[in-house]
């Protein structure tokens, strides 16, 4: 008999603790060699003072196992609580969300009966970073942040999962029609990778056709690599498009870390009751099991799963009077599931995991180049600036005669990233919030950060404000900042 595998369990909360004991003993039943460590997360924890909702000895326990499945938790309202799931995911480097979303038809109702969809979503960075900023009484901002490596590695992944799945095609989502440096970045890395792999198709689509496209025609796509927070929204859509966010399963894959997890919250409204759907959960652990290297105990699994909810045997949740043959609950359905261990589905098609070596991401590597040369050509500096009727033009004209150094020269000012100055038009609204751009002189002549110093004592003896500044850089020769719209 082989080695158990040591995991670290969290029971969760809400009808967390109810699933989890319905999921591992499916998983065990099967056969799974799993050395269970069970850690408590989530509410009480928060409840006891640390607002990340897990404590040290958590924390030793993924540290030795590397390994966790994990219960849905409930995050209290209010401020100063984080998001646990986002805390684990940063901290242990789980940088890619790997959902599979498959329809079930006609045992579980859709409109989609041929969806068969995995998201593949970066998990680490984008506007997750969670770097927000009040910089003035009427305006807040929230940093969206984005890195080569971690795309570069992000989009391997999709195209590895992808070959190593006999996928055939690969579609990436960003919105590089707006932003172009962020999700340009990762739309140009996903077309330089997607030249490393012939045999698989590769696409793009801007984010709002492409989730109208998915939610039309989901059978189009295969795999989708999204970054962070299209992929928050558009894997949920895409759970719910097969039937039911209720079976969707989640895989958290990092270097030599994951975490497995439903994809539901924790539905506290039904804790107790013995009524809750433990598919996801279960799902999840069959996505374990083939991460640890037990890809027959999760087949067996999964065929039994599938073959118990092509009987009709359903809960609550999914169950319909003219399709379903019986509604159980949590303890019956994992009891009906663990009766149908080595039977194969008739209708649905029954799933076959071969052993398929160590998992795709430690054997990640970063091999992209990035740029060889930087320069200092600029300075964006932000005002909190509320006087005279907010008129640009009479900000562009303190800015050019109090702040202009021999270095520096003002050369536009835009509010909410609209040009306002100079040739701005009088219809537009302006709040208390501008950026004021210098560039050097000569434009794109490299200048030391000791300018920047001295333009912004100029700046704050004019009696200005400044909340913020961006240095402005060319790399390789081209500009790494955004042109103001207008401009």
């Amino acid at each position: 008999m082989p080695d158990k595998t040591p995991i670290t369990v969290a029971y969760g909360d809400g009808i967390g603790p109810e699933i989890m004991r319905a999921a591992l003993r499916i998983l065990i039943e099967a056969g799974a060699q799993l050395e269970l460590h069970t850690i408590e997360v989530g509410e009480q924890v928060y409840q006891r003072g640390l607002s990340s909702g897990i404590g040290p000895e958590a924390w030793e326990s993924l540290r030795h196992t590397r390994l966790l499945y994990k219960a849905p938790i409930t995050t209290p309202l209010g401020g100063g609580y984080k998001s646990l799931n986002v805390t684990i995911r940063k901290t242990l480097g789980l940088y890619a969300n790997v959902r599979p979303c498959e329809s079930y038809a006609p045992f579980v109702n859709t409109v989609h009966p041929l969806m068969n969809v995995v998201i593949i979503r970066e998990n680490e960075e984008d506007l997750y970073a969670g770097i927000e900023h009040q910089q003035t009484r009427e305006v807040y901002q929230c940093l969206k942040l984005m890195s080569s490596p971690g795309s570069e590695k992000l989009i391997r992944y999709a195209f590895e999962y992808a070959r190593r799945n006999n996928r055939r095609k690969v579609t990436c989502f960003t919105k590089d029609n707006i932003m172009k440096l962020t999700d340009g970045l990762f739309h140009k890395i996903f077309d330089q990778v997607a030249a490393e792999y012939p045999g698989l198709e590769s696409e793009h689509l801007i984010i709002d056709i492409g989730t109208a496209k998915l939610a039309d025609r989901p059978e189009q796509f295969d795999v989708i690599v999204v970054p962070n927070l299209y992929g928050d929204i558009l894997s949920d859509v895409a759970a719910q498009l097969t039937g039911s966010v209720g079976l969707g399963a989640s895989a958290n894959i990092g270097q030599d870390v994951a975490m497995f997890e439903a994809i539901h919250g924790s539905a506290p409204d039904i804790a107790g009751q013995g009524i809750a759907n433990p598919s996801g959960l279960l799902l999840a652990g069959v996505l374990m099991l083939q991460y640890i290297g037990q890809p027959e105990v999760a087949e067996a699994v999964h065929n039994a799963w599938l073959t118990t909810i092509e009987e009709g045997i359903h809960t609550a949740d999914i169950y319909m009077r003219e399709r379903s043959s019986q509604k159980v609950g949590t303890l019956a359905f994992a009891d009906a599931v663990i009766e149908r261990l080595g039977q194969r589905p008739r209708r649905l098609h029954p799933v076959n995991y071969k052993p398929s070596g160590p998992p795709i991401a430690r054997s990640q590597t970063v091999r992209l180049a990035t740029a060889r040369t930087k320069a200092l050509v600029g300075v964006d500096v932000f005002l909190d600036w509320d006087e005279a009727e907010r008129d640009p033009a009479q900000l562009g004209q303190i800015l050019t005669e109090q702040a202009n150094t021999d270095a520096l020269q003002l050369s536009m000012i835009t509010n909410r990233g609209l040009k306002v100055w100079p040739e701005g038009l009088p219809e537009t609204f302006c709040t208390d919030h501008w950026r004021c751009r210098f560039v050097s002189a000569p434009e794109g002549t490299a200048i030391q950060h000791s300018d920047l110093i001295a333009l912004l004592n100029k700046v704050k003896d004019a009696g200005l404000d400044f909340i913020k500044t961006e240095n402005l850089y060319n790399f390789d020769g081209q500009p790494g900042y955004s042109l103001g719209q207008g401009q």
